[in-house]
């Protein structure tokens, strides 16, 4: 009895293996399958010639006059169906084939398409936090194939980027937050993590370090004061080169209106107010003159007679203003030289 319990087992076994064996393959495989790609001919007649051949890699199995050629890693079934050892990343294509009878006829064609995932890695979850959001990333090596989930405290949350982003209001309550990779045939969760940003958990501030920032806006803030600053002084200095400026202008016409057109006619009053002293008029020709004096002949030039320079400015605070001086007269001189001459006896 227990001989043939053991010989059903084995029996059993071999029709599992079998089956195993026989997997097809399907749309989507993950990596290190072994499956089998059926070919489908007329009547289920079996093919004495075939073809298998792959998008990328050309021809990969081929029964021809009895003869096969297979590529690396595929074999032959009985009925000329294509079996994969083990598939990989490269065998991720579309397949098609062509079946013939030994008279040459064509009993069967088709293709078949899979595609090869390999196992989801791992994920990691880092998080930022700023003055107004928190943003959790979901790290998985940069993989084209996955999908990303994120969960809350084990609770799926509608968001399938890598990306989360969460308000001061969602981080009450230091809540555990994870993501999950998958693709088609594998999926991996990472280790939940607590999303804390109190106190030195803010550490950003708009994606740049918080304190490196505090010093770059007060070192901008106390550069721009400076400028403000210059500008100040030299608006100032500007303005006060410019009144002074003006007043030298104002000064000089006054000069030149005081002075004249040609420097011989005065003003009647001076810069405060005082009467001008009276021009000195030139010396009169004496009626007689002496023998002693030389007659002035008309080809005798004119002595030019300075002009006095006009009295110092005086103080409005005096009453009342020095005595002006007067031409010296030559009169008595003249006079002098008029009377004759008498010897002393």
């Amino acid at each position: 009895m227990s001989c043939q319990h053991n010989l059903l087992f084995l029996l059993l076994c071999g029709f599992a293996a079998l089956s195993v064996s026989q997997k097809t393959c399907g749309k989507d495989l993950l990596v290190g399958t072994s499956c089998i790609i059926k070919m489908t001919t007329k009547n289920n007649e079996k093919p004495n010639e075939f073809k298998w051949t792959h998008d990328t890699n050309g021809d990969i199995l081929r029964l021809r006059g009895g003869n096969i050629k297979n590529a690396k890693g595929v074999s032959k079934e009985e009925d000329g169906s294509l079996r994969f050892e083990s598939v990989s990343l490269k065998d991720t294509g579309t397949y098609t084939y062509t079946a013939y009878n030994s008279d040459g006829t064509e009993i069967g064609k088709g293709e078949v398409e899979i595609k090869v995932y390999a196992n989801a890695p791992k994920p990691t979850v880092t998080f930022n936090c700023t003055t107004t959001t928190t943003t959790l990333i979901c790290n998985t090596g940069n993989r084209k194939d996955l999908t990303v989930s994120w969960y809350e405290e084990g609770k799926p949350i509608p968001n399938d980027k890598n990306t989360l982003v969460l308000t001061p209001t969602q981080l009450q309550g230091n809540k555990q937050y994870s993501c999950e990779a998958h693709n088609p045939v594998s999926k991996t969760q990472s280790d939940r993590k607590t999303v804390s940003c109190d106190g030195p958990g803010l550490t950003k501030l708009f994606g740049f370090d918080f304190w490196l920032m505090v010093g770059i806006l007060a070192g901008g803030g106390a550069l721009l004061l400076l400028l403000v600053c210059v500008l100040v002084i030299c608006a100032c200095r500007s303005c006060h080169q410019r009144t002074k400026r003006l007043q030298d202008e104002e000064e000089f016409r006054l000069a030149d209106l005081t002075q004249g057109p040609t420097g011989t006619n005065r003003s009647k009053q001076t810069a405060r107010g005082q009467p001008a002293p009276p021009i000195p008029l030139e010396d009169p020709m004496p009626c007689n003159p002496s023998p002693e004096t030389p007659p002035r002949t008309q080809n005798q030039p004119k002595a030019q007679i300075r002009a006095r320079p006009p009295p110092p400015p005086q103080d409005d605070d005096e009453e009342d203003p020095p005595p002006l001086p007067r031409p010296r007269n030559k009169q008595h001189r003249t006079k002098r030289n008029q009377e004759p001459y008498r010897p002393i006896e």
